[in-house]
């Protein structure tokens, strides 16, 4: 299953993604980690990625893509992708496309999560996750079935991020929706364009998503 994932922050992205990384055997590929990842590996990609960021500078889409191509090759990709984090913009939806052609990769589906921005902002200045395994937790909508222990890898360590706070992300949800939305349009002319309420519950999400990954697959 070969998917990019799209929604402002707090859209719940990142459970989703936990969940369709477990259905379908898949890793969730964030570009945020892979740039990461780049600083202490050794590749020529990496090496010039690294030598980019240490100066301060925004790595350009076109290595952004080389990036993403080399990280495509590793053994967990064989069964697909979740991309998150990228496309952000038109440009990149091209460029993306283009690398997928040429290694002959069809994706299944481009997932949007639908908000509503008030209510998305409550949602995450309430969301922390574990420290260990990543797993995301919400003060009120999803918290630990045990008390103090997650369910994931049964770790007592959660961490918040220092940005989720009211103006932080009423920011950066202008900027998703100023940037990023605009290439809806784009995938919505690919045909696997699959848009979903991301304010229903966890679960009906994940159901909805599944149910129209399964009905496209199929043809």
């Amino acid at each position: 299953m070969k998917l990019i994932l799209l929604g402002p922050p707090g859209a719940g992205k990142g459970t989703q993604a936990h969940y369709l990384m477990d259905r379908y055997n898949i890793p969730q590929l964030s570009t945020g980690d892979m740039l990461r990842a780049a600083v202490n590996a050794g590749s020529a990609v990496d090496k010039e990625v690294k030598t980019i960021m240490e100066s301060g500078n925004l790595v350009p889409d076109k290595l952004m893509i080389k990036l993403i191509s080399t990280r495509l090759n590793e053994p967990d990709c064989e069964n697909g992708f979740i991309l998150d984090g990228f496309p952000r913009t038109e440009e990149q939806a091209h460029a993306l496309d283009a690398m997928l052609l040429e290694r002959k990769i069809i994706l299944d589906g481009v997932v949007s999560l639908t908000v509503d921005k008030e209510a998305v902002i409550k949602r995450i200045v309430g969301r922390y996750s574990c420290s260990a395994c990543g797993m995301g937790y919400h003060d009120t909508l999803k918290t630990p079935k045990v008390p103090g222990i997650c369910d994931g890898c049964g770790n007592e360590s959660f961490t918040r991020r220092k940005d989720d706070n009211a103006d932080t992300i009423t920011a950066r949800l202008n900027a998703y929706f100023e940037k990023t939305a605009p290439i809806i349009p784009y995938y919505k002319k690919s045909g696997k364009f699959i848009e979903v309420d991301g304010m229903q519950k966890i679960m009906d999400v994940h159901n909805a998503i599944i149910k129209v990954l399964e009905i496209n697959t199929k043809h």
